[in-house]
């Protein structure tokens, strides 16, 4: 198997460098159905997706959301900005977190600040958020090329038939070694924000 994973990785890295998010001036002023919802978001966020066909919200799961509690009712079968801006923090967290995980975290925050009067609100706290992840790439770009580098090393004793194809298996496993450790830490730290243990908790696709 012959892997060119450094072109793959400066593919990678330039892809990172042009992630952007969805801004609240971005997102239509007037409330939008269901259709309008799915098709702003697809895209929108075409960029995240792994395969052209991936879709990036369905019907089914923006109903299955309200229906669960997780995003508030929408007003007459419509959405406003603020369901919208709900929708895409569950877009991000469901690649990584349960959906009674996803409703742990963002239960209390819809609670407080969805059509919220004070000067904090669903909009003042996604630009704050994303703001700040915005930042993180270059540090993430960084992390990423030590992984490379460290992955690098091993298997030097491999016949060179197969040393490529191993350490590309190295670089592989560091990456999801790190996603695996954060995943945990994140379980950890929503456990926490409620007295029910992960045993009273039932997943729910």
């Amino acid at each position: 198997m012959t892997i060119d994973t450094k072109d793959m990785l400066g593919s990678i890295m330039s892809s990172l460098s042009r992630i952007d998010y969805i801004k609240p001036s971005d997102i239509p002023g007037i409330d939008l159905y269901m259709d309008q919802v799915t098709t702003f978001m697809d895209a929108h966020l075409a960029a995240s997706k792994r395969h052209p066909e991936d879709k990036i919200l369905t019907k089914t799961m923006i109903n299955n959301y309200a229906k669960n509690n997780l995003l508030p009712p929408p007003l007459k079968k419509k959405y406003s900005k603020e369901h919208l801006l709900v929708l895409i923090f569950i877009y991000y967290f469901k690649g990584i977190l349960s959906f009674n995980d996803i409703q742990a975290l963002l239960n209390p925050v819809t609670e407080h600040y969805f059509q919220s009067k004070g000067q904090l609100d669903m909009e003042a706290l996604y630009n704050e958020v994303f703001s700040l992840e915005k930042l993180q790439v270059e540090k993430i770009q960084k992390d990423i090329a030590a992984k490379y580098n460290t992955s690098l090393t091993t298997f030097s004793d491999a016949p060179p038939e197969e040393k490529d194809s191993l350490q590309f298996f190295s670089f592989i496993c560091l990456l999801s070694f790190d996603v695996y450790i954060k995943k945990q830490l994140i379980e950890k730290l929503i456990d926490g924000l409620s007295d029910d243990g992960p045993e009273n908790k039932k997943d729910m696709e």
